[in-house]
């Protein structure tokens, strides 16, 4: 096999792999953390309960540059799962050069520093426990100190490249 086939086949195997995760829908979250150059946070719909006790999560990062460095480099940081109301925050925290940490998107500091969605539906504190590289990714296992809940809202999903509303409205199967 050459060269030119692994690549074709590496480069096919990639964009199949990218195709199955468009068809599985995902919560959407919001990760900010307090850094000395100031806030920082990033959208994520890898977000995915680990244990019960202790309590852990863990997401992916697609770099270690930029805002996702400077969030991995953190001690603590908050997962906010994000409610349809949320879309535009979601939106401007997946782009770079877009406002964040903004008066009108809503953001307090808790006591510890960190950036605080004080409308999420639920913020989870956290602290890194593993950073795991894969690749150009970087996979975070993190330890939940504590959780927030704010007002009950419809869920926000992201499902083929678009953001989509569960409600408690959508019918049970």
């Amino acid at each position: 096999m050459t060269d030119a086939t692994r690549a074709l086949q590496s480069t096919a195997r990639a964009e199949s792999f990218k195709a199955a995760f468009r068809a599985q829908p995902a919560g959407v979250a919001l990760v900010t953390a307090a850094t000395e150059s100031g806030p920082v946070g990033l959208t994520a719909s890898s977000v995915a309960s680990v244990a019960v006790d202790p309590p852990a999560l863990s997401f992916s990062v697609t770099r270690a540059t930029g805002s996702a460095g400077r969030l991995l480099a953190a001690d603590t940081m908050i997962v906010h799962f994000l409610a349809d109301h949320h879309v535009d925050l979601a939106r401007a925290f997946a782009r770079s050069g877009e406002p964040r940490f903004t008066t009108e998107q809503g953001f307090a500091r808790l006591e510890t520093g960190e950036p605080l969605l004080s409308d999420a539906p639920a913020a989870l504190r956290c602290r890194p426990l593993h950073i795991v590289p894969v690749g150009s990714s970087s996979l975070v296992i993190a330890e939940v100190l504590d959780v927030r809940f704010g007002p009950p809202s419809s869920s926000l999903l992201y499902h083929d490249r678009r953001f989509h509303r569960l409600d408690g409205d959508s019918p049970n199967l």
